[in-house]
Formats: structure tokens, sequence, C-alpha cells
């Protein structure tokens, strides 16, 4: 042991981190400046993480809210989080050049959410209110036709036009335990409900949740690395509480590590949010040793591969 540092065992929870959507994401717009120049315009944060819309900005980068802050002649790209349909009508209708790296797995909820409308039934949306997630799914569709809920609550009073003809789907990167319970309701309120084929919850969101329950009840601490406005985040710190490790919190980087938070922790767990590099879970790594005897051990609960196709005429 190293003498005067106490030792700290971390425990890192894998899969973490980056998921296959975020790479395909910040692929888009490395590719739409390197073709196109400097700037390249992006609606809202490409990903819910500060370091990654920082590295981009300094590659050429210009995050906006809204297309009239986008000059008619430079390229735009939409967020992975996914827009309402009049975003890129209104791009269409000014002849801009735009790139959409909605994540395919949110396309896959935007077509689903279609294919209910098609046929007449009402759109029960799970998911958190201001979300951009959840903003671009109910612009899939005329204002008024899909209805919102957040929890169990809410799921046992809303009120449908007609409860024979109705839909679910829900944001991909919700808690999978919570969503069971408000699908539960929803099922026992309306037993003729039309749900997805597959579940709308993403593999990396369910698969970070999953590797943080293994780790949970093994840690004296757990530490996420991401963002604030980051659903998939913030949700593995529920799960953590939830899973045996009521003493876990949200850090942004290393930098805003509350050391004393840590305490007389032994065992600290670390994972990262689908939009967090892995540099930032090597840096706040660094950071306890520093001030730690450190041993790491990687609790591995499933090994991802996925890769999404970049637009076409991105590629090559």
């Amino acid at each position: 042991m190293i003498q005067g540092k106490k030792p700290l065992t971390i425990v890192l929870a894998s899969p973490r981190g980056f998921c296959a959507g975020v790479e395909r994401a910040i692929q888009i717009v490395e590719r739409a400046i390197a073709r196109h120049g400097r700037p390249v315009y992006v609606r809202h944060e490409i990903v819910h993480n500060r370091s990654v819309v920082e590295a981009l900005e300094a590659k050429g980068a210009i995050f906006v809210e809204e297309l009239d802050e986008v000059p008619d002649d430079r390229p735009v790209v939409f967020s992975a989080h996914g827009v309402p349909k009049t975003v890129p009508t209104e791009a269409a209708r000014r002849h801009l050049l735009y790139f959409d790296a909605t994540c395919p797995l949110v396309s896959k909820v935007h077509r689903e959410a279609e294919r209910h409308a098609e046929f007449g039934r009402t759109l029960i949306l799970i998911g958190h209110a201001g979300h951009p997630e959840v903003i671009g799914t109910m612009g899939q569709l005329p204002p008024g036709s899909v209805l919102l809920v957040e929890d169990t609550e809410q799921a046992e009073v809303i009120a449908v036009p007609d409860a024979s003809n109705l839909a679910y789907a829900t944001q991909t990167t919700l808690s999978v335990d919570d969503t069971v319970d408000i699908v539960a309701v929803l099922r026992r309120r309306f037993p003729e409900i039309h749900g997805p084929k597959q579940e709308d919850i993403c593999y990396a969101t369910t698969n970070r949740q999953e590797a943080v329950k293994a780790i949970a009840g093994k840690c004296d601490a757990l530490v996420v690395i991401g963002a604030p406005n980051s659903s998939n985040s913030m949700r593995l710190v529920e799960v953590a509480a939830n899973n045996g490790c009521s003493k876990s919190r949200l850090v942004q980087r290393a930098s805003d590590m509350d050391w004393q938070w840590l305490g007389n922790a032994r065992r600290l767990g670390v994972t990262a949010g689908a939009s967090a590099p892995e540099h930032l879970v090597e840096e706040l790594i660094a950071s306890c040793r520093d001030r730690f005897d450190v041993t790491i051990e990687e609790v591995r609960t499933t090994a991802e591969s996925v890769v999404f196709k970049l637009p076409r005429e991105l590629v090559g």
C-alpha cells in the first residue's frame, strides 16, 4: 500500500459511457465539418454532455436553439434526441442542407407513433415532460393526439377519449423498472392497449442500468459521470439508490467531485451515462489515485457490439 494513502477499490460498471447512437451523432457533426468546412450549426446539444459539446465547438460546431439562428448558406445537424416534424419541414422550406443525427432507436419510436396514428389510436407516451426526445416524439403527430404520462400516479388517473383504441410508447432513456410499473397500470386500466413489438427503452439504457444493479450492493458509494439534463444518467443514480447503494450521486467530471461526501467509503462504484465520454471516467480515476491507494475492479454484465450507419451523404 502507498504510504499515507487510504485504500480505495473502484468498482467499474461495464458497459458504461457512449452508446452507438451517441457515437453516430458525434461522427455526423465531425464529418459534416470535414466535408463542408466551419462552421456547421447544430440545433440543440448534439448529446447531453458539456465536454462533448465543447470538443465539437473547438472543431467548428455552433450550437443554437432554433433554426432561425442558422444562416441560409450553412449546414445544420439535428440532435440525437430527435426533432418535431416541423423542424425538417422548415429546413426544407428554406433549402437548408441538413443532417439528421436522431438516434435510430428514437426514430423507431417515431415510426411506431405514426403507425398508431394511421389506425386512429390515441398514443400515450411514457416520458419526462420537456425532454427533447419527448418533444420530438410528440411532434411527430398533430397536437392533442399524444398524451404524456410521467409516473404511475398519472397513469392511474389519465383520461382517454376511447379506452378501446389506445397505444403506448416510451422515451428510450427511462428507468426500466419504473417503466414496467407504469405499463402495468396502463394495461390494468386499458386491457386493449397496444404496445410496441419490442420495448422502446434502448439497449444501452437497459445495459447500463443492469451493470449498475450488479455493482450497487457491493459499493459504499457510487458516482455516475454524466450531465444533470441527461435522462439516462439521472436514471442510473436512481437505479443505484434503489438497488443497494443509497450513497449515489451524479458528477459531471472529476473537478466537480465532493471528496468530503465520499467520507470513509472503501469501495466506490463508478459508471457513466450513455452520452459521457470514457476520458471523463479516466479523469476521475486519476483524481482518485492522487488521494487514495486505488485498486480497480471491473464488473462486466454484457458485451455491446451495436453500430449504427451514418447518413449516406456523409460516407466515403
